[in-house]
């Protein structure tokens, strides 16, 4: 697995990552997710990425890989749903660092993100001054910020963070050309979620209900050709754009991560597709804004 530098954090990152949020889906049974998350690890599949909101997610990573935690970088998200504090706040943020702590089996988090709130919230400071309190005592490696749009603007212009995750794939190209160059002037690292815009291609017609449905009819509209497999042209972009550090997939099964890692091995796109699918974009750009 190809190894990145994460920004100016000093450690790296595998060049694709896990998201552990379908892992934490319920009617998973525990033995599959044991399995599942050993399996990603066994791959080599080093960085983990989850949240407070992610179901079982963070309990499952806790109790079935702890034990082999020098073996991944951990990454998760917090801002709400702490009992007895409103979110959003000095002391939700406080907490929920220490109940992910808690609940992950660890004394560390590599990265710790600010969960897609608004800009009123990261100018108010405060939830940024906890994730600073908590990096000064060891508790993070890097405070981050995952959102879209404006308020990713704002958190890459504010100087305050040492890494950002934004959506980033074929379909969703705005944060190429707009915060990611000024992000990596600045040294973030970079998390690319939804990498392959959550395999609208798994529909026949526009699905309803599901975080591919906008995805189905930006596709539909791009109408993209390339004498490969939409999942290696979509794959092969993301891993590669200028500025990606990692980029994490979810999947709950394992041959669909190998196979993903396979991909990756043939390198790059040849720049003249990756110029055609910027000027694809463009082209058909209807206000297609980042999705949250």
């Amino acid at each position: 697995m190809q190894k990145r530098n994460f920004g100016l954090t000093g450690f790296d990152v595998p060049a694709i990552g896990y998201g552990a949020g379908t892992v934490g889906d319920s009617r998973l049974e525990e033995k599959q997710a044991e399995r599942i998350l050993n399996q990603v690890l066994d791959l080599g599949i080093g960085f983990i990425d989850t949240a407070k909101g992610y179901g079982l997610s963070e309990q499952r990573i806790g109790q079935y890989i702890s034990h082999r935690r020098d073996e991944f970088k951990l990454s998760t998200k917090v801002g709400y749903g702490v009992e007895g504090h409103q979110d959003w706040t000095y002391d939700c943020i406080i907490t929920g660092v220490e109940q992910a702590l808690t609940t992950m089996k660890t004394d560390f988090l590599d990265v710790v993100h600010l969960h897609s709130c608004p800009t009123s919230v990261l100018q108010d400071g405060q939830v940024i001054d906890a994730l600073d309190q908590a990096k000064q005592q060891g508790k993070i490696k890097a405070i981050a910020y995952s959102g879209e749009n404006k308020d990713l603007q704002y958190a890459v212009s504010s100087n305050r963070f040492d890494s950002i995750m934004a959506s980033l794939n074929f379909c969703d190209q705005r944060i190429i050309h707009n915060q990611l160059p000024e992000a990596k002037q600045q040294g973030l690292g970079m998390i690319a979620k939804r990498p392959i815009a959550n395999a609208p291609w798994r529909f026949d017609s526009q699905p309803n209900d599901d975080y591919a449905e906008e995805y189905w009819l930006r596709r539909r509209k791009m109408a993209l050709e390339f004498g490969m497999s939409e999942l290696e042209l979509a794959l092969r972009f993301t891993v590669f754009t200028y500025g990606v550090d990692t980029a994490i997939v979810g999947s709950v099964n394992i041959a669909h991560l190998q196979k993903n890692i396979e991909i990756i091995k043939a390198g790059p796109l040849s720049q003249e597709i990756v110029q055609y699918i910027y000027a694809r974009f463009r082209e058909c750009d209807d206000h297609w804004i980042g999705q949250i």
